[in-house]
């Protein structure tokens, strides 16, 4: 379990590379999951539609919000955004590019679904095959509006008895299905257009802005983890002295059944230093609630002086 836990941890770190695979992995699972969905459009006038959107836009919403669970740094950005001020300001630059950079990967694998789904076409002639005019397919002149809803409703569904005999079928098939691949290839054409535009242009901009949004992003991660580590680390000594002290009167005991504690003095003044005067939970209370409240400014000469 603690393996897991550790193999988690690591994949919810703030590095780009590791982020960057676990937003490849996302796009890989959704084009997976699309080609083992077994797609059964029900091939009725009033769900077709709800069906086939549903489909196309439902998953890449899942897809999204697992990107963002993943990904830690939109955790440390909402902590960011909501934190009292307190001595150190808040920069909106650093919160715009940490929350540009999670929407950026978290909207890999839902882009890549709907481009698959589209390409397929599937889901678009489920969703529009009663939207189509029937005055442009020749199978539909002789028949009422409502029995022309059904045969186009039924599109979808080749093995249906209504559509075995009908020319029209494979005709409007193959109409949404060339509308649905134009729609799929351009907006992959225009998302390459744009990768290609920002990878080009942003050397025109200013790089010295965007340098400091990226380093204080990083640091904003690295300072709340080491935080983390650090409050574990003084719980267990916390923990430790607690302990001591309350089975202090049986101490003899404890030995004999081989339950190694230290030594009188041994590692107490390291233990001391790292619980720096510490001594009961008022005193944790309080300074967490300082860290919460009035986080200390970025200038370590303070420290130095003190």
């Amino acid at each position: 379990m603690d393996r897991f836990r550790m193999i988690f941890q690591y994949f919810q770190s703030n590095s780009e590379s590791v982020m960057n695979g676990i937003c490849g992995l996302l796009a890989l699972a959704s084009v997976k999951m699309y080609t083992c969905f077994d797609f059964s459009c029900p091939c009725l006038p009033r769900y077709n539609m709800a069906y086939g959107l549903g489909i196309m836009f439902v998953p890449p919403i899942a897809l999204f919000l697992c990107g963002l669970i993943l990904n830690r740094q939109s955790l440390v950005m909402l902590e960011e955004w909501r934190r009292p001020q307190g001595h150190r300001r808040k920069d909106l630059a650093v919160i715009r590019y940490m929350c540009s950079s999670i929407m950026q990967r978290a909207m890999v694998a839902p882009v890549v679904w709907i481009v698959v789904t589209l390409l397929d076409g599937k889901c678009l002639i489920c969703a529009f095959s009663g939207s189509v005019d029937p005055e442009k397919f020749v199978g539909f002149a002789n028949t009422s509006p409502v029995q022309v809803q059904q045969l186009l409703a039924k599109v979808p569904c080749k093995d249906d008895e209504l559509m075995r005999n009908n020319t029209s079928r494979k005709a409007v098939s193959r109409y949404l299905r060339c509308w649905s691949q134009a729609l799929g290839w351009s907006i992959l054409l225009i998302l390459i257009v744009a990768a290609f535009l920002a990878r080009w242009l942003r050397p025109c901009f200013n790089q010295a802005t965007l340098l400091q949004a990226r380093h204080w992003s990083n640091y904003i991660d690295i300072e709340q983890k080491i935080f983390e580590e650090t409050c574990c680390e003084h719980s267990r000594l916390f923990a430790h002295k607690c302990i001591l002290h309350f089975f202090e009167s049986m101490r003899q005991e404890i030995k004999l059944h081989s339950f190694s504690l230290p030594r009188e003095g041994e590692g107490a003044e390291g233990e001391e230093y790292l619980l720096r005067g510490i001594t009961d939970q008022d005193q944790v209370n309080k300074l967490l609630k300082v860290w919460y409240y009035e986080k200390p400014p970025l200038d370590v000469s303070q420290v130095t002086q003190r």
